[in-house]
Protein backbone atom coordinates (compact mmCIF):
# COMPACT_ATOMS: atom_id res chain seq x y z
CA UNK A 1 0.00 0.00 0.00
CA UNK A 2 1.26 3.80 -0.75
CA UNK A 3 3.79 2.12 -2.60
CA UNK A 4 4.61 5.63 -4.86
CA UNK A 5 4.19 8.16 -2.26
CA UNK A 6 6.25 5.95 0.39
CA UNK A 7 9.22 5.71 -1.75
CA UNK A 8 9.15 9.26 -2.43
CA UNK A 9 8.72 10.27 1.44
CA UNK A 10 11.34 7.38 2.19
CA UNK A 11 13.63 9.45 0.31
CA UNK A 12 13.00 12.72 1.45
CA UNK A 13 13.49 11.22 5.08
CA UNK A 14 16.60 9.18 3.90
CA UNK A 15 18.61 12.68 2.57
CA UNK A 16 17.93 14.45 5.86
CA UNK A 17 18.33 11.70 8.48
CA UNK A 18 21.53 12.82 10.52
CA UNK A 19 22.46 16.09 8.51
CA UNK A 20 24.00 18.01 10.87
CA UNK A 21 23.29 21.36 8.73
CA UNK A 22 20.38 22.08 6.37
CA UNK A 23 19.12 25.43 4.71
CA UNK A 24 16.02 26.87 3.61
CA UNK A 25 16.54 25.50 0.17
CA UNK A 26 17.47 22.19 0.90
CA UNK A 27 13.73 22.32 2.86
CA UNK A 28 12.26 24.19 0.19
CA UNK A 29 13.10 21.50 -2.13
CA UNK A 30 12.37 18.67 -0.06
CA UNK A 31 9.25 20.06 1.07
CA UNK A 32 8.34 20.48 -3.18
CA UNK A 33 9.04 17.03 -3.59
CA UNK A 34 6.42 16.44 -0.75
CA UNK A 35 3.88 18.32 -2.54
CA UNK A 36 4.71 16.09 -6.12
CA UNK A 37 4.41 12.67 -3.83
CA UNK A 38 0.94 13.99 -2.49
CA UNK A 39 -0.39 15.57 -6.30
CA UNK A 40 0.51 12.03 -7.84
CA UNK A 41 -1.15 10.21 -4.82
CA UNK A 42 -3.86 11.63 -5.58
CA UNK A 43 -4.72 14.04 -2.50
CA UNK A 44 -6.91 16.69 -2.78
CA UNK A 45 -5.39 20.23 -3.60
CA UNK A 46 -6.90 21.88 -0.86
CA UNK A 47 -5.59 19.02 1.90
CA UNK A 48 -1.76 19.42 0.18
CA UNK A 49 -1.67 23.09 0.30
CA UNK A 50 -2.46 23.26 3.76
CA UNK A 51 0.18 20.27 4.28
CA UNK A 52 2.97 21.69 2.40
CA UNK A 53 2.13 25.57 4.46
CA UNK A 54 1.94 24.09 7.97
CA UNK A 55 5.26 22.12 7.35
CA UNK A 56 6.82 24.82 5.37
CA UNK A 57 6.11 27.45 8.02
CA UNK A 58 7.49 25.08 11.01
CA UNK A 59 10.83 24.19 9.39
CA UNK A 60 12.17 27.14 8.22
CA UNK A 61 11.86 28.71 11.62
CA UNK A 62 15.03 29.07 13.82
CA UNK A 63 13.80 25.89 15.69
CA UNK A 64 14.73 23.48 12.89
CA UNK A 65 17.63 25.62 10.90
CA UNK A 66 19.83 25.98 14.76
CA UNK A 67 19.03 23.04 16.20
CA UNK A 68 21.72 20.43 17.34
CA UNK A 69 20.23 17.43 14.74
CA UNK A 70 17.85 19.76 12.06
CA UNK A 71 17.77 16.81 10.11
CA UNK A 72 15.51 14.85 12.63
CA UNK A 73 13.74 17.93 13.83
CA UNK A 74 12.96 18.36 9.94
CA UNK A 75 11.41 14.77 10.09
CA UNK A 76 9.80 14.53 13.12
CA UNK A 77 7.72 18.10 11.45
CA UNK A 78 6.57 16.34 8.33
CA UNK A 79 5.41 12.94 10.62
CA UNK A 80 3.66 15.13 13.13
CA UNK A 81 2.26 16.71 9.84
CA UNK A 82 1.41 13.44 7.91
CA UNK A 83 -0.44 12.59 11.49
CA UNK A 84 -2.52 15.58 12.00
CA UNK A 85 -3.29 14.89 8.37
CA UNK A 86 -4.24 11.09 8.41
CA UNK A 87 -6.52 11.83 12.14
CA UNK A 88 -5.99 11.67 15.73
CA UNK A 89 -2.64 9.96 17.09
CA UNK A 90 -4.82 7.47 18.67
CA UNK A 91 -7.12 4.87 17.40
CA UNK A 92 -11.13 5.71 17.54
CA UNK A 93 -12.84 2.91 18.46
CA UNK A 94 -16.32 1.90 18.16
CA UNK A 95 -18.45 3.98 20.69
CA UNK A 96 -20.73 1.38 21.40
CA UNK A 97 -22.86 0.96 25.13
CA UNK A 98 -21.97 -1.61 27.70
CA UNK A 99 -22.71 -5.33 27.20
CA UNK A 100 -26.58 -5.31 28.83
CA UNK A 101 -27.89 -2.60 26.09
CA UNK A 102 -28.04 -3.41 21.94
CA UNK A 103 -25.14 -1.13 19.91
CA UNK A 104 -26.42 -0.41 16.80
CA UNK A 105 -24.13 0.12 13.86
CA UNK A 106 -25.27 1.08 10.71
CA UNK A 107 -23.26 0.96 7.34
CA UNK A 108 -24.08 2.36 4.47
CA UNK A 109 -21.92 3.49 1.28
CA UNK A 110 -21.49 2.82 -2.72
CA UNK A 111 -22.63 -0.06 -4.56
CA UNK A 112 -19.19 -2.51 -4.82
CA UNK A 113 -17.67 -0.76 -1.83
CA UNK A 114 -17.36 -4.21 0.38
CA UNK A 115 -20.14 -3.20 2.52
CA UNK A 116 -21.46 -6.82 3.52
CA UNK A 117 -18.21 -8.49 3.89
CA UNK A 118 -17.14 -5.23 6.01
CA UNK A 119 -19.85 -6.54 7.94
CA UNK A 120 -19.39 -9.62 8.48
CA UNK A 121 -15.73 -9.02 8.90
CA UNK A 122 -16.61 -6.12 11.77
CA UNK A 123 -19.08 -8.74 13.17
CA UNK A 124 -16.31 -11.26 13.58
CA UNK A 125 -13.86 -9.08 15.80
CA UNK A 126 -16.18 -7.94 17.43
CA UNK A 127 -17.46 -11.77 18.55
CA UNK A 128 -13.54 -12.19 19.32
CA UNK A 129 -13.71 -9.36 21.81
CA UNK A 130 -17.15 -11.19 23.68
CA UNK A 131 -19.50 -9.12 22.28
CA UNK A 132 -22.86 -11.09 21.16
CA UNK A 133 -23.72 -10.35 17.90
CA UNK A 134 -26.39 -10.13 15.07
CA UNK A 135 -26.03 -9.36 11.91
CA UNK A 136 -29.64 -7.35 10.21
CA UNK A 137 -29.78 -8.27 6.44
CA UNK A 138 -31.54 -4.65 4.73
CA UNK A 139 -29.59 -4.90 1.54
CA UNK A 140 -33.06 -5.55 -0.53
CA UNK A 141 -31.71 -4.40 -3.78
CA UNK A 142 -29.14 -6.19 -4.90
CA UNK A 143 -29.17 -9.91 -5.90
CA UNK A 144 -28.24 -12.21 -3.61
CA UNK A 145 -27.23 -10.38 -0.54
CA UNK A 146 -29.12 -11.31 1.36
CA UNK A 147 -27.65 -14.56 0.70
CA UNK A 148 -24.24 -13.81 0.75
CA UNK A 149 -24.62 -12.14 4.61
CA UNK A 150 -25.80 -15.57 5.72
CA UNK A 151 -23.33 -17.39 4.46
CA UNK A 152 -20.80 -14.73 5.49
CA UNK A 153 -22.90 -14.93 9.23
CA UNK A 154 -22.72 -18.81 9.02
CA UNK A 155 -18.84 -18.48 8.44
CA UNK A 156 -18.09 -15.94 11.48
CA UNK A 157 -20.66 -17.87 13.99
CA UNK A 158 -22.81 -15.21 13.59
CA UNK A 159 -26.83 -15.02 13.18
CA UNK A 160 -28.47 -12.82 10.15
CA UNK A 161 -31.81 -11.38 10.46
CA UNK A 162 -34.06 -11.56 8.01
CA UNK A 163 -37.59 -9.88 7.04
CA UNK A 164 -39.84 -10.90 4.00
CA UNK A 165 -40.69 -7.24 2.81
CA UNK A 166 -39.54 -4.39 -0.15
CA UNK A 167 -38.74 -1.69 2.90
CA UNK A 168 -35.25 -1.82 5.00
CA UNK A 169 -37.15 -0.10 7.74
CA UNK A 170 -39.44 -2.59 8.66
CA UNK A 171 -35.91 -5.05 8.45
CA UNK A 172 -34.28 -2.34 10.49
CA UNK A 173 -37.05 -2.21 13.12
CA UNK A 174 -37.44 -5.79 13.07
CA UNK A 175 -33.52 -6.75 13.91
CA UNK A 176 -33.55 -4.40 16.66
CA UNK A 177 -37.38 -5.66 18.23
CA UNK A 178 -35.21 -9.57 17.80
CA UNK A 179 -32.28 -8.00 19.10
CA UNK A 180 -33.26 -6.65 22.24
CA UNK A 181 -35.48 -9.99 22.72
CA UNK A 182 -32.48 -12.32 22.24
CA UNK A 183 -30.28 -10.03 24.70
CA UNK A 184 -27.69 -9.26 21.48
CA UNK A 185 -25.21 -6.39 22.78
CA UNK A 186 -24.62 -5.34 18.94
CA UNK A 187 -26.53 -5.07 16.14
CA UNK A 188 -24.87 -4.73 12.48
CA UNK A 189 -26.89 -3.74 9.97
CA UNK A 190 -26.10 -4.25 6.38
CA UNK A 191 -27.94 -1.65 3.89
CA UNK A 192 -27.87 -1.52 0.37
CA UNK A 193 -25.47 0.13 -1.87
CA UNK A 194 -26.67 3.44 -3.52
CA UNK A 195 -25.87 5.93 -5.72
CA UNK A 196 -24.46 9.40 -3.99
CA UNK A 197 -27.26 11.29 -6.38
CA UNK A 198 -30.22 8.80 -6.10
CA UNK A 199 -32.42 10.67 -3.86
CA UNK A 200 -34.59 8.14 -3.43
CA UNK A 201 -31.98 6.09 -2.12
CA UNK A 202 -30.63 8.19 0.18
CA UNK A 203 -34.32 9.16 1.66
CA UNK A 204 -34.77 5.22 2.38
CA UNK A 205 -31.16 5.11 3.97
CA UNK A 206 -32.26 8.34 6.20
CA UNK A 207 -35.67 6.76 6.84
CA UNK A 208 -33.44 3.44 8.18
CA UNK A 209 -30.94 5.66 10.46
CA UNK A 210 -34.18 7.34 11.66
CA UNK A 211 -35.81 3.79 12.62
CA UNK A 212 -32.00 2.40 14.39
CA UNK A 213 -30.87 5.89 16.03
CA UNK A 214 -27.76 3.84 15.66
CA UNK A 215 -24.85 4.39 18.13
CA UNK A 216 -22.28 4.01 15.07
CA UNK A 217 -22.81 5.18 10.84
CA UNK A 218 -20.03 3.38 8.76
CA UNK A 219 -19.50 4.83 5.57
CA UNK A 220 -17.64 1.66 3.92
CA UNK A 221 -15.53 3.43 0.66
CA UNK A 222 -13.38 1.43 -1.71
CA UNK A 223 -9.82 3.10 -1.03
CA UNK A 224 -8.68 2.34 -4.59
CA UNK A 225 -11.45 4.94 -5.64
CA UNK A 226 -9.45 8.16 -4.08
CA UNK A 227 -11.13 11.61 -4.88
CA UNK A 228 -14.05 10.02 -5.74
CA UNK A 229 -14.29 8.27 -2.20
CA UNK A 230 -13.87 11.78 -0.26
CA UNK A 231 -16.51 13.27 -2.01
CA UNK A 232 -18.94 10.76 -2.14
CA UNK A 233 -18.18 10.80 2.04
CA UNK A 234 -18.76 13.92 2.16
CA UNK A 235 -22.48 13.52 0.70
CA UNK A 236 -23.35 11.33 3.24
CA UNK A 237 -22.02 13.47 6.18
CA UNK A 238 -24.19 15.86 5.19
CA UNK A 239 -27.60 14.09 3.95
CA UNK A 240 -27.46 11.44 6.45
CA UNK A 241 -24.69 11.76 8.90
CA UNK A 242 -21.85 9.33 9.60
CA UNK A 243 -19.32 8.82 12.97
CA UNK A 244 -16.45 7.19 11.05
CA UNK A 245 -14.92 5.59 7.51
CA UNK A 246 -14.05 2.18 7.11
CA UNK A 247 -11.89 2.11 3.83
CA UNK A 248 -11.89 -1.68 2.47
CA UNK A 249 -9.07 -2.99 0.41
CA UNK A 250 -6.72 -0.49 2.09
CA UNK A 251 -3.83 -3.49 0.93
CA UNK A 252 -4.63 -3.02 -2.84
CA UNK A 253 -4.67 1.38 -2.15
CA UNK A 254 -1.65 1.84 -4.20
CA UNK A 255 -1.75 6.00 -3.92
CA UNK A 256 -3.38 6.94 -0.40
CA UNK A 257 -5.26 9.80 -1.86
CA UNK A 258 -8.79 8.63 -0.01
CA UNK A 259 -6.62 7.86 3.32
CA UNK A 260 -5.09 10.99 3.18
CA UNK A 261 -7.81 13.49 2.52
CA UNK A 262 -10.48 12.08 4.23
CA UNK A 263 -9.86 13.65 7.94
CA UNK A 264 -9.40 16.26 6.41
CA UNK A 265 -12.34 17.05 4.10
CA UNK A 266 -14.98 14.73 5.71
CA UNK A 267 -13.92 15.40 9.40
CA UNK A 268 -14.61 12.18 10.69
CA UNK A 269 -11.90 10.01 11.79
CA UNK A 270 -11.26 6.30 9.91
CA UNK A 271 -11.95 3.72 12.39
CA UNK A 272 -10.94 0.80 10.43
CA UNK A 273 -9.28 -0.25 7.41
CA UNK A 274 -9.56 -3.70 5.45
CA UNK A 275 -6.27 -5.32 4.55
CA UNK A 276 -7.30 -8.74 2.78
CA UNK A 277 -9.74 -10.97 1.70
CA UNK A 278 -9.87 -12.80 5.05
CA UNK A 279 -12.99 -12.91 7.13
CA UNK A 280 -10.06 -11.69 9.82
CA UNK A 281 -8.71 -8.77 7.38
CA UNK A 282 -10.14 -5.85 9.06
CA UNK A 283 -7.76 -3.79 11.00
CA UNK A 284 -7.85 -0.48 13.60
CA UNK A 285 -6.65 2.41 11.49
CA UNK A 286 -3.89 3.78 13.55
CA UNK A 287 -2.70 7.27 12.18
CA UNK A 288 0.89 7.18 13.67
CA UNK A 289 1.59 3.62 13.03
CA UNK A 290 0.26 4.85 9.39
CA UNK A 291 2.62 7.59 8.95
CA UNK A 292 5.41 5.78 10.21
CA UNK A 293 5.25 3.38 7.25
CA UNK A 294 4.39 6.54 4.95
CA UNK A 295 7.75 7.57 5.79
CA UNK A 296 9.72 4.20 5.28
CA UNK A 297 10.13 4.10 9.20
CA UNK A 298 8.27 0.71 9.52
CA UNK A 299 5.29 -0.41 12.41
CA UNK A 300 6.92 -2.13 14.90
CA UNK A 301 4.32 -2.51 17.16
CA UNK A 302 1.73 -3.57 14.58
CA UNK A 303 4.56 -6.08 13.87
CA UNK A 304 4.50 -7.36 17.54
CA UNK A 305 0.85 -7.31 17.90
CA UNK A 306 0.61 -9.65 14.84
CA UNK A 307 3.48 -11.97 16.41
CA UNK A 308 0.99 -12.29 19.71
CA UNK A 309 -1.55 -13.13 17.37
CA UNK A 310 0.47 -16.27 16.71
CA UNK A 311 2.34 -17.15 19.15
CA UNK A 312 0.20 -16.45 22.68
CA UNK A 313 1.77 -17.34 26.06
CA UNK A 314 1.03 -21.23 26.72
CA UNK A 315 3.00 -21.48 23.26
CA UNK A 316 6.14 -19.48 23.73
CA UNK A 317 7.18 -21.01 26.69
CA UNK A 318 6.56 -24.65 25.48
CA UNK A 319 8.95 -23.36 23.03
CA UNK A 320 11.14 -21.92 25.37
CA UNK A 321 11.22 -25.08 27.30
CA UNK A 322 11.85 -27.32 23.90
CA UNK A 323 15.18 -24.32 23.50
CA UNK A 324 16.56 -25.05 26.80
CA UNK A 325 16.46 -28.88 26.58
CA UNK A 326 17.44 -28.60 23.21
CA UNK A 327 13.98 -30.95 21.80
CA UNK A 328 13.29 -28.41 18.98
CA UNK A 329 12.21 -30.79 16.17
CA UNK A 330 11.19 -30.89 12.45
CA UNK A 331 7.08 -31.05 14.14
CA UNK A 332 8.21 -27.66 15.67
CA UNK A 333 9.78 -26.25 12.87
CA UNK A 334 6.70 -26.93 10.62
CA UNK A 335 4.95 -25.04 12.98
CA UNK A 336 6.65 -21.93 12.58
CA UNK A 337 6.55 -22.35 9.16
CA UNK A 338 2.35 -22.22 9.43
CA UNK A 339 3.00 -19.34 11.94
CA UNK A 340 4.81 -17.20 9.31
CA UNK A 341 2.36 -17.81 7.14
CA UNK A 342 -0.45 -16.92 9.29
CA UNK A 343 1.30 -13.53 10.02
CA UNK A 344 0.45 -11.95 6.57
CA UNK A 345 1.94 -11.35 3.57
CA UNK A 346 5.95 -11.17 3.34
CA UNK A 347 5.19 -7.69 1.47
CA UNK A 348 2.71 -6.90 4.49
CA UNK A 349 5.89 -7.78 6.90
CA UNK A 350 8.34 -6.11 5.18
CA UNK A 351 6.70 -2.58 5.57
CA UNK A 352 6.28 -3.14 9.54
CA UNK A 353 9.92 -3.88 9.62
CA UNK A 354 12.22 -0.43 10.31
CA UNK A 355 14.10 0.66 7.43
CA UNK A 356 13.40 -2.80 5.25
CA UNK A 357 10.84 -1.30 2.41
CA UNK A 358 13.22 -0.62 -0.27
CA UNK A 359 15.79 -1.82 1.07
CA UNK A 360 14.54 -5.48 1.11
CA UNK A 361 12.60 -7.15 -1.77
CA UNK A 362 10.60 -9.71 -1.42
CA UNK A 363 11.51 -10.98 -4.91
CA UNK A 364 14.39 -12.41 -2.95
CA UNK A 365 12.34 -14.53 -0.19
CA UNK A 366 11.40 -17.40 -1.84
CA UNK A 367 8.10 -18.41 -1.06
CA UNK A 368 8.45 -21.52 -2.66
CA UNK A 369 11.46 -22.95 -0.87
CA UNK A 370 9.03 -22.38 2.18
CA UNK A 371 6.21 -24.27 0.85
CA UNK A 372 8.96 -27.44 -0.51
CA UNK A 373 10.17 -27.22 3.04
CA UNK A 374 6.61 -28.06 4.35
CA UNK A 375 6.06 -30.43 1.90
CA UNK A 376 9.07 -32.24 2.56
CA UNK A 377 8.46 -32.37 6.76
CA UNK A 378 4.94 -33.15 5.58
CA UNK A 379 6.12 -36.17 4.18
CA UNK A 380 8.06 -37.63 7.03
CA UNK A 381 6.94 -40.10 9.65
CA UNK A 382 6.34 -39.17 12.70
CA UNK A 383 9.60 -41.06 13.94
CA UNK A 384 11.54 -39.15 11.48
CA UNK A 385 10.01 -35.59 12.45
CA UNK A 386 11.03 -36.35 16.03
CA UNK A 387 14.09 -37.69 15.72
CA UNK A 388 15.31 -35.98 12.25
CA UNK A 389 19.02 -38.31 13.19
CA UNK A 390 17.62 -41.52 11.46
CA UNK A 391 16.81 -40.11 8.09
CA UNK A 392 19.42 -42.24 6.24
CA UNK A 393 19.93 -41.86 2.35
CA UNK A 394 17.17 -44.36 1.42
CA UNK A 395 14.31 -42.29 4.01
CA UNK A 396 15.64 -39.38 2.37
CA UNK A 397 15.82 -40.80 -1.29
CA UNK A 398 11.68 -41.88 -0.23
CA UNK A 399 11.00 -38.37 0.82
CA UNK A 400 11.76 -36.67 -1.87
CA UNK A 401 9.65 -38.96 -3.92
CA UNK A 402 7.19 -38.37 -1.97
CA UNK A 403 7.28 -34.63 -1.43
CA UNK A 404 7.87 -33.91 -4.92
CA UNK A 405 11.59 -32.29 -4.33
CA UNK A 406 15.03 -33.73 -5.04
CA UNK A 407 17.66 -35.17 -2.15
CA UNK A 408 19.43 -32.53 -2.54
CA UNK A 409 16.34 -30.21 -1.40
CA UNK A 410 15.56 -32.66 1.31
CA UNK A 411 19.61 -32.55 2.70
CA UNK A 412 19.51 -28.69 2.18
CA UNK A 413 16.58 -28.65 4.56
CA UNK A 414 18.64 -30.75 7.49
CA UNK A 415 21.45 -28.71 6.91
CA UNK A 416 19.52 -25.08 7.94
CA UNK A 417 17.96 -27.59 10.51
CA UNK A 418 20.90 -28.67 11.95
CA UNK A 419 22.52 -24.94 12.21
CA UNK A 420 18.55 -23.70 13.30
CA UNK A 421 18.77 -26.23 16.66
CA UNK A 422 22.95 -25.09 16.99
CA UNK A 423 21.84 -21.46 17.42
CA UNK A 424 18.92 -22.18 19.24
CA UNK A 425 21.63 -24.29 21.84
CA UNK A 426 23.59 -21.03 22.31
CA UNK A 427 20.01 -19.07 23.24
CA UNK A 428 19.39 -21.73 25.34
CA UNK A 429 22.23 -20.85 27.49
CA UNK A 430 21.63 -16.76 27.43
CA UNK A 431 18.78 -16.14 29.97
CA UNK A 432 18.82 -12.40 29.50
CA UNK A 433 18.31 -13.21 26.15
CA UNK A 434 15.16 -15.37 26.51
CA UNK A 435 13.71 -13.01 28.82
CA UNK A 436 13.68 -10.26 26.28
CA UNK A 437 12.39 -12.06 23.90
CA UNK A 438 9.17 -13.01 25.81
CA UNK A 439 8.92 -9.47 27.02
CA UNK A 440 8.82 -8.03 23.35
CA UNK A 441 5.98 -10.59 22.95
CA UNK A 442 4.14 -8.18 25.73
CA UNK A 443 4.56 -12.00 28.30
Amino acid sequence: MFDSISEKFSSVVRSFSGKSKITEKNIQDAVEEIKVALLEADVNLRVVRRFINHTLSEATGEKVLKSIDPGQQFVKIVYDKMVDLLGDVEHQDLNLKGPDTVSVILMMGLQGSGKTTTAAKLAYRLKKQGRKVMLAAADLVRPAAILQLQILGEKVGVPVFTLDTKEPAKVAKGALDAAKKGLYDVLIVDTSGRMHLDEHLMNEIKGVHKVLNPDETLFVADAMTGQNAVSIASEFEEKVGITGVVLSKFDSDTRGGAALSLRSIVGKPIKFIGVGEKIEDLDPFYPERIASRILGMGDVVSLVEKAQESINQEDAIKMQKKMSSNTFDLSDYLEQLDRVNSMGSIDKLIELIPGAKGNINEDDIDMGEMKREKAIIQSMTFSERTNYHILGPTRRKRIAKGSGTSVSEVNRLMKKFEKMRLMMKKVARNKKYQASMLKNLGM
